[in-house]
């Protein structure tokens, strides 16, 4: 494509050579001819004046490169947009592979691709252009919208909703039952039968191997526009909203409500039954226990405003020497005091 071509895709502005080609995007370091590399992240600008790279995406007010530049406010954002021009995903034919189980009720668009070993149960739906991959298992009465993308051994259980878009990652589960048990006089436990719903809305992507559980009554919904990494575990009743970020290894317990934007940081642990407000941030492994206020920027456990973890965990390599000092503190001071009761004289009589 050429650098013309793809400035007007990009809404980017042009400065060099419009006519040069390029095929692929590199990292600044790695660019070589035919190249386009992007400069994000000020600590690379002086590894861009040695790139060897065609073209570079970068921020209206970075300084000039040794090769033609695109510039836009939103360089990051760009880059992201020319992988995708430049690596246009592949997509299998649309058909069924013969080797599929498809349920003689169920609905398949004529232009959706299923997979190899691909199981889809009952009254099940899945809408137009979307990609089955092979060994997915899609349980009675679910529905998979339009332009969706489910890769290879996901379960996708009875009576789930994913809307458009939405792309979900190798080996994740939805709908798997929610851990709901209730005890009897003797201390064993009784099942709690978890029949209620998940919803997933439009645009969402769920990362490999995460497990997005049903509830006993209710739903459990994912707003349109989150993204959830891999070894997510989201609860029975937890509902997540718009643009929510929920990183590696976050466990969400039950019946917990996520407000939109909210951004989790990995192995982030958050209680049940309370509230994150809109765009609360926790950063790495946060325990969160109690509701938090929108906007709320949080970090350790239990979960603190992040500037006062930050004043906090300053001191805590010093804690060792602090409890030396404290101890010398009070060894003096109980020397002091006793110097001074040896030498007190009695009042005369």
């Amino acid at each position: 494509m050429t650098l013309k071509e793809l400035a007007e895709r990009l809404s980017c502005r042009l400065e060099g050579d419009g006519d040069l080609e390029v095929s692929r995007v590199a990292g600044v370091e790695a660019a070589g001819p035919g190249d386009l590399t992007f400069l994000a992240n000020p600590k690379y600008t002086q590894a861009l004046l040695r790139t060897r790279a065609t073209a570079v995406l970068l921020a209206e007010s970075a300084p000039a490169a040794p090769c033609a530049m695109l510039r836009t406010s939103h360089p990051y954002l760009a880059f992201a947009e020319a992988l995708a021009l430049l690596n246009p995903p592949s997509r299998p034919p649309a058909g069924i592979d013969p080797t599929a189980v498809i349920a003689d009720d169920a609905h398949v668009a004529v232009d959706a691709s299923i997979g190899p070993l691909v199981s889809i149960g009952a009254r099940a739906t899945i809408g137009g252009r979307s990609v089955v991959h092979t060994g997915v298992v899609i349980g009675p009465d679910a529905t998979i919208g339009a332009d969706c993308v489910i890769h290879a051994r996901v379960s996708i259980r009875e009576g789930v909703t994913l809307g458009d878009r939405v792309v979900v990652q190798d080996g994740a589960v939805i709908g798997s039952d929610g851990f709901g048990f209730a005890q009897r006089p003797d201390g064993t436990h009784r099942k709690i039968p978890q029949i209620g719903a998940v919803v997933i809305e439009d645009d969402v992507e769920i990362g490999a191997n995460t497990t997005i559980d049903r509830p006993a009554v209710g739903e459990t919904r994912l707003k349109a526009g989150t993204k959830i990494d891999n070894l997510v575990q989201i609860a029975h009743g937890v509902h997540v909203g718009r643009d929510a970020l929920l990183a590696a290894q976050v466990g969400i317990a039950g019946s917990t409500s996520l407000g939109d934007r909210v951004v989790l940081g990995g192995q982030v642990g958050v209680a049940g039954h309370i509230t994150l407000g809109d765009g609360v941030r926790a950063t790495a492994q946060t325990g969160i226990p109690n509701s938090l206020d929108p906007g709320a920027f949080v970090s350790g456990y239990p979960a603190i405003d992040n500037r006062d973890w930050l004043k906090a965990s300053a001191v805590f390599r010093r804690l060792p020497d602090l409890k030396k000092a404290l101890a010398d503190l009070e060894r003096r001071v109980a020397e002091l005091e006793a110097t001074a009761r040896d030498t007190d004289v009695p009042p005369e009589h």
